[in-house]
């Protein structure tokens, strides 16, 4: 097993390819960005910003990194680890991005399951600097940068597949970066997510969105797999740490807040979908 940092990065301002020289990526047409002394880059230009502070907030970022790393959504590491490395080569070097990859847990996990003889090029990336860092800190064998699915800091046709982990997805980006023949992994959540929680925090439950079954162009739509398992919440701040990485904190009334607050343990439905798609050669 070998893991190393993915470094086809392109210029966030003019797309040209850039080189690492020290602590800096530099292109051709004189643009430098700083690789901090945390270990990542800032590849997010100031006019490409919505706000000041882009993406999940430092709790967040805090509240997610503790509560998988308890191991709550293994499952789903893992069914992503095997796709990535199903028909892989024993002896291949493959390239992946995890496009919004929050504090890298997904990436920690494929790295651990990577064969003895496989080399995993890997990149992160996130548009909240909150989780890059948070990422970098764990784990220095990957490129962590902070940037922006709608504008990817990475070459035409240089990845072997990538990741979108509950993330907003832009298909022509990522066709734009894969390689032929490469996979874009998406998880989503199912019908049945989180439902118990969802029943305690909302007065009512949303009919479920009709899945869309277009295929973005560019792309061949693989088998979708259901990952579907149960887990226990056995103490409050686990509750509050799974409320807190969620949309559903900010969703919820705050009488639906208040009554997450006082449960002491909670038993949850995971339910995601897996949907493979290959980049049309």
């Amino acid at each position: 097993m070998r893991i190393t940092p993915f470094q086809s990065l392109a210029c966030p301002l003019d797309g040209t390819p850039l080189h690492c020289s020290g602590a800096v990526w530099r292109c051709a047409s004189g643009h430098s960005f700083d690789i901090a002394s945390q270990g990542y880059t800032h590849l997010l230009p100031v006019q490409n910003k919505r706000s000041r502070d882009p993406g999940d907030s430092k709790e967040m970022i805090a509240a997610r990194r503790r509560f998988l790393t308890i191991g709550f959504y293994q499952p789903i590491a893992a069914a992503v680890s095997r796709a990535v490395l199903a028909n892989v080569p024993a002896d291949a070097t493959i390239s992946c991005l995890d496009a919004g990859c929050g504090e890298g847990y997904y990436l920690g996990q494929l790295a651990a399951a990577v064969g003895d003889t496989q080399t995993l090029a890997l990149l992160g990336l996130d548009i909240s600097k909150w989780a890059v860092l948070s990422a970098a800190k764990q784990d220095k064998r990957v490129n962590w940068v902070v940037g922006s699915n709608a504008n990817l800091p990475v070459l035409p046709g240089t990845l072997d597949r990538v990741l979108c982990m509950f993330g907003f997805p832009v298909y022509a980006e990522f066709a734009r970066v894969l390689k032929p023949g490469g996979l874009l992994l998406q998880v989503d959540a199912g019908p049945d997510h989180l439902r118990e929680l969802r029943e305690i925090i909302y007065p009512n439950l949303k009919p479920e969105r009709p899945v869309d079954q277009q295929v973005p162009p560019g792309f061949s739509r693989l088998p979708t797999e259901t990952v579907r398992f149960s887990i226990e919440l056995t103490r409050p701040e686990q509750i509050t740490d799974l409320l807190t990485m969620t949309p559903h904190l900010y969703r919820a009334s705050a009488e639906g807040r208040a009554q997450a607050a006082a449960l002491t343990a909670l038993a949850l439905s995971v339910d995601v979908r897996l949907t493979g798609f290959e980049r049309s050669h």
